[in-house]
């Protein structure tokens, strides 16, 4: 078990490169969080039968609250922040960051170092189901299905978030 108990069992179905629905679960929270592209978001408690339906919070970009990673925190991503109007910068382990954006508890999520198809697919299915977004640098949609199932660096957050890409960023 994870030191914080912040690890998450993560399911993706991938459709033509994009995630079409997720499930992140977090045991040892007690608690899931699952969307499909066009049913919508929401979490649940494990062995509960009841859904709570979920959604991205309309961001306030004069004061932004990010989630970042706590073990892979970079040079970049406290330049981005840095960059931005940020009022809040909340840790997280795991995928649980994406899940923190589509319940609305953050608006941004910033990953300026490695991560894996296995470790975003879900998250993203979840969070894009709940109204938000996952894009690559170049603004594109985070794709998968890649043959090295390594994702490029990539900004997530809330639909209407509006940020500054600090300059050696771009």
């Amino acid at each position: 078990m994870g030191k914080r108990g912040e690890f998450t069992i993560n399911i993706a179905l991938i459709e033509d490169g994009q995630p079409a629905a997720g499930i992140v679960c977090a045991p040892a929270l007690g608690v899931c969080y699952a969307g499909a592209a066009g049913e919508g978001a929401w979490e649940s408690d494990i062995g509960a039968e009841d859904r709570r339906p979920i959604s991205v919070a309309v961001p306030n970009n004069a004061a932004l609250r990010v989630v970042a990673s706590r073990s892979h925190l970079t040079r970049e991503t406290e330049s981005f922040i840095a960059a931005n109007c940020v009022s809040e910068c909340k840790n997280a382990g795991s995928s649980l960051k994406f899940c923190l954006l589509a319940k609305g508890e953050a608006d941004l999520y910033p990953r300026f170092g490695p991560t894996m198809e296995w470790d975003t697919a879900a998250g993203d299915a979840v969070l894009r189901a709940a109204g938000g977004f996952v894009s690559a640098m170049d603004g594109s949609p985070m794709a998968y299905g890649k043959e090295s199932c390594r994702n490029g660096w990539f900004i997530a957050g809330a639909s209407g978030v509006e940020f500054t890409m600090p300059e050696e960023l771009a």
